[in-house]
């Protein structure tokens, strides 16, 4: 018998912490083996997420888009618009790295790349995460809690940075959450969604 998809839009800004998508991919790959239904998993990147890893490492059945993947498909009407058939493809989107500049974006309303597009056109019924990575000084600066208290009043989901040493050399908070925190929170709502198809 097939397992049931759980389709998971995993998204990474121009952060450092970019270069842990490698790793929350491999958790939930390996969460396949054990639990009753799947995720199903595409990367959507920002093209300063890009300077952190490589999509050639990425596992083959992982789908990767960028905003060159856009433009691409579409030369006439009647091609895919893909900002809107990955919105309408996912389950859940997570955000993990959230940049301060794609922060700012969001809580603007202002879509210039694949990402922002996304996250525009995103069905609000459907969950969307983010976990917030960036210096302390940006963490602590007036707008961010501004920013950040706006997605919140749509309905998506933060998962708080934490406090530990930064690659800049600074200790503070703004470090992404740990990958076994992002995990597992994607995973509570995913057994949600199949414990209500189960009753």
């Amino acid at each position: 018998m097939n397992k049931q998809t759980y389709k998971l839009l995993l998204a990474a800004t121009g952060s450092v912490a970019a270069l842990k998508i490698p790793a929350i991919i491999e958790s939930l790959l390996e969460l396949n083996r054990k639990q009753q239904y799947i995720f199903e998993i595409s990367v959507v990147v920002t093209e300063h997420a890009k300077h952190f890893f490589e999509s050639s490492n990425l596992p083959s059945s992982v789908a990767f888009y960028d905003d060159a993947t856009e433009w691409k498909s579409w030369k006439q009407r009647g091609d895919p618009v893909v900002h809107i058939d990955l919105g309408k493809w996912a389950d859940m989107i997570i955000i993990a790295p959230l940049d301060a500049n794609t922060l700012a974006k969001m809580a603007q309303g202002i879509c210039d790349n694949l990402l922002t597009c996304i996250t525009r056109a995103w069905d609000m019924n459907k969950p969307l995460l983010f976990c917030p990575a960036m210096n302390t000084r940006m963490w602590e600066h007036p707008v961010t809690s501004k920013h950040i208290q706006i997605l919140k009043e749509w309905g998506h989901e933060e998962i708080p940075p934490i406090k530990k040493l930064l690659i800049c050399g600074d200790t503070g908070v703004g470090a992404m959450a740990e990958v076994s925190t992002i995990v597992e929170r994607i995973k509570s709502i995913a057994d949600k969604k199949f414990l209500k198809a189960v009753n």
